[in-house]
C-alpha cells in the first residue's frame, strides 16, 4: 500500500508536521518526498497538482489535498491521533477554509528555510529521492 506525504520543504510549519507523522507512525508506513524535489514535482504533476499551498497526501495512486488529505493522514497515526480522522464528517468547505487559512500565513506565522531539510540517516530511508 503506498502512501505519500508531499510537503513544502521551505516551510518550517509543514516541516513540522512531517516529524509529528514520523513520531507517530512508528511502522514507518507513510514515506514523504518534499514537493521542490524531482520525485515530488513529477507526482504532483501525475495528480494535476500545482502549488505549494497544500500538504498533498498520495495513497494507492489517489491524491488527496487541504483538510482531507491532512485526515487521511491522521487515520493512520498512534492513538489518539487517529481519532481526528473523523472530522472529515464536517462539511468540506469549513474544513479546507481553516486549512486555507493557516496555509496562507504559515511562512508568517512559523517562517521559511532557505533550502529543504536533510532528513537524518535514521528516517532517511522514508524519504523518496531523485
Amino acid at each position: 500500500m503506498e502512501r505519500i506525504v508531499l510537503f513544502d520543504g521551505v516551510c518550517n510549519f509543514c516541516n513540522s508536521s512531517v516529524q509529528f507523522i514520523i513520531n507517530r507512525d512508528p511502522a514507518g508506513k507513510i514515506q514523504f518526498a518534499s514537493q521542490q524535489s524531482v520525485v515530488g514535482e513529477n507526482l504532483m504533476a501525475a495528480h494535476g497538482i500545482t502549488g505549494n499551498d497544500s500538504m498533498v497526501y498520495i495513497e494507492d495512486g489517489q491524491a488527496y489535498t487541504k483538510s482531507t488529505a491532512a485526515l487521511r493522514i491522521a487515520k493512520h497515526l498512534t492513538m489518539p491521533w487517529s481519532i481526528c480522522s473523523v472530522l472529515t464528517i464536517l462539511p468540506l468547505p469549513i474544513r479546507d477554509s481553516i486549512y486555507s487559512l493557516i496555509a496562507k500565513y504559515r511562512y508568517r506565522w512559523f517562517g521559511k528555510r532557505d533550502s529543504c531539510m536533510i532528513p537524518p540517516p535514521s528516517i532517511r530511508n522514508r524519504f523518496l529521492h531523485d
